[in-house]
């Protein structure tokens, strides 16, 4: 790792698990519903998705005022998901992309079309550059059954706490189950967060059924990737989202493995050398390299297979992400919270034995995945001490 100057002064890991959901499944109509928000990864922009039941036009109608008209508009595109279960459901997915935003002001919209107006939805936009400190609710391993942590999520995102979401794989458990149902209920359950904040994703194991497709056609995250991998900027950091099942469900192509650790790689590349207006490197993905759990996934195993490759030796992602300096990597699926000493090959790379987390010189694991509505309270800080980087 390398001494990099700091930035950010207060980055927030408030670290919130399963969330529950309740809804009714009500006739078909056009009226949206599901919407949600995501960061397209243009400077003064946000992409708001929905879902509609028959297909109509896609618009958005926003402003600054809280009442009265909202004078701008955006169109976009809607395309027809077709759920592989035995009802072969269909859904149309909308999505409009808003540019030419004003940094860190709060807009107010509503989505749809003649046919049916979602409700007002308020939410500020990102602001620009890299000198201001990014506040981050990171989590994993939600479901659909346990809605404990949601008032408190929802109480948070009303309040202004949050800047951006990062949910960290494991969605609904699963989103395909009872011909998609419960995708839809667990995407009404998110909505009064989704809404108002860029709500950014990775997949899990979870989302795998049918070739992930309803996590593909759900959300819309930079890139050409189908949501798979990409990355974006978010003040001093460069976030890294890929997919860790890649390496688990290799009857989808074990060419995935391959695009992925090479996009990857060119990406990191990219990113190092914009240390000096970026100096943070962040990855987020499911499957942990490390873990202390006593069970049989792959984070056990002395050479996994997210840390070392297929067979060991082809395509591994510990040598690469230490390679590049990455300094935090941000993991799931584990229901537990647990926080490493930096670390690489399981050798510790500790700052100092008084202040280990002080410019170390290994990246830092996080795992914040828990399935049994836990809610773990502390706040993170990751906070620049004197021109040093201190995790606190």
């Amino acid at each position: 790792m390398h001494p990099l100057p700091g930035y950010w002064s207060c980055c927030c890991l408030l670290l919130l698990f399963s969330l529950g959901v309740q809804g009714s499944l009500g006739a078909p109509s056009a009226a949206p519903e599901q919407v949600h928000l995501s960061y397209p990864g243009e400077p003064g922009s946000m992409t708001v998705t929905w879902t509609t039941w028959v297909p109509t036009r896609s618009e958005v109608q926003f402003g600054l005022q809280p009442s009265g008209p909202l004078p701008l508009r955006a169109q976009g595109t809607f395309v027809l998901f077709v759920d592989g279960g035995i009802l072969r459901r269909k859904l149309y997915i909308h999505r409009v992309t808003l540019r030419k935003l004003l940094p860190g002001v709060q807009y107010v919209y509503r989505c749809g079309s003649a046919q049916g107006w979602s409700r007002r939805f308020r939410f500020r936009a990102l602001k620009n550059g890299a000198h201001w400190s990014p506040r981050l609710a990171v989590f994993g391993d939600l479901g659909a059954d346990n809605p404990k942590a949601l008032p408190r999520l929802r109480r948070d995102t009303q309040q202004g706490m949050y800047d951006a979401v990062l949910h960290v794989g494991d969605f609904a458990y699963n989103m395909d189950q009872d011909n998609a149902r419960v995708g839809d209920r667990f995407m009404r359950l998110i909505e009064p967060v989704a809404a108002s904040l860029p709500y950014m994703t990775c997949p899990g194991n979870h989302e795998e059924r049918y070739n992930f497709s309803n996590y593909k056609a759900r959300f819309s995250m930079p890139g050409d990737n189908e949501g798979l991998w990409y990355s974006w900027d978010l003040g001093p950091a460069h976030i890294i989202s890929f997919s860790t099942e890649v390496y688990f469900f290799l009857h989808y192509g074990r060419h995935l493995v391959q695009r992925q650790f090479r996009w990857l790689e060119s990406d990191l590349q990219k990113a190092n050398k914009n240390r000096a207006a970026r100096p943070w490197i962040i990855t987020m993905g499911h499957r942990p390299m490390y873990c202390s759990n006593a069970d049989l996934d792959d984070c056990t195993r002395h050479e996994s297979k997210v840390r070392k490759g297929l067979q060991g030796k082809l395509y591994g992602l510990e040598d690469l992400f230490y390679k590049y300096g990455v300094d935090l990597q941000l993991w799931a699926h584990e229901h537990s919270y647990e926080r490493l000493w930096p670390i690489y090959n399981y050798q510790v790379f500790n700052g100092s034995r008084e202040m280990p987390y002080t410019n170390p010189r290994g990246p830092v694991h996080i795992i914040t995945g828990s399935a049994d509505g836990k809610i773990v309270d502390d706040v993170w800080v990751v906070r620049p001490l004197f021109g040093r980087r201190t995790y606190l």
